[in-house]
């Protein structure tokens, strides 16, 4: 018998003070039963900090071929491709072909994502940007991932900040695009 998906109830106050965005988000997150924790958390966070109207998630780990989050123009055309972790450099590649934005990410250590990425030539490098988030505070929010869940995030001179419960972790928000990670500069 195949193991079902878990399904995560997100309601987030998300207040973007860096980009002007306060929105109220209530997300339903299907939980595919290979994927971690960390996962979800990263994917439930690149959702509100790249927070479009039009935002949807892929259609998970079993369809190999979509992002981990998109969204599409009216004609169906990918406006924004957004991938977690250490995607291909392959995947990457063909990302930047279909889509007018690519954002990956990613709470992984440098050396892995280097060597991942540094295997072939990139389409647009420069133009893929990389969001770098605190391992320490993705660890916090996925040891505490629960069926609901409500998170008040802030982003705030390149600072995230997520409240929940009692608690509340902060880091620093790190950006950059694929070619100065490459080069050192990430």
């Amino acid at each position: 018998m195949a193991l079902s998906a878990t399904l995560h109830h997100f309601l987030i106050e998300l207040s973007n003070i860096d980009a002007g965005v306060y929105e109220s988000l209530e997300l339903r997150v299907a939980r595919h039963p290979s994927e971690d924790a960390s996962r979800v958390v990263i994917r439930v966070l690149a959702r509100a900090i790249e927070h479009e109207a039009e935002m949807e998630f892929g259609r998970g780990l079993s369809e190999a071929e979509d992002p981990a989050l998109w969204s599409r123009t009216d004609t169906g055309e990918v406006k924004t491709w957004i991938d977690v972790g250490v995607p291909s450099a392959d995947r990457l590649h063909r990302a930047s072909k279909r889509a007018d934005r690519v954002v990956v990410f990613t709470h992984k250590r440098h050396a892995a994502l280097r060597q991942a990425w540094s295997s072939r030539q990139i389409h647009r490098a420069e133009s893929i940007d990389v969001v770098e988030l605190d391992p320490v505070l993705v660890d916090t929010l996925a040891e505490s991932l629960e069926r609901n869940v409500s998170w008040y995030v802030t982003i705030h001179e390149g600072s995230l900040s997520v409240a929940f419960g009692e608690q509340n972790v902060e880091a620093p928000l790190v950006r950059g695009t694929l070619e100065g990670f490459l080069a050192g500069q990430g």
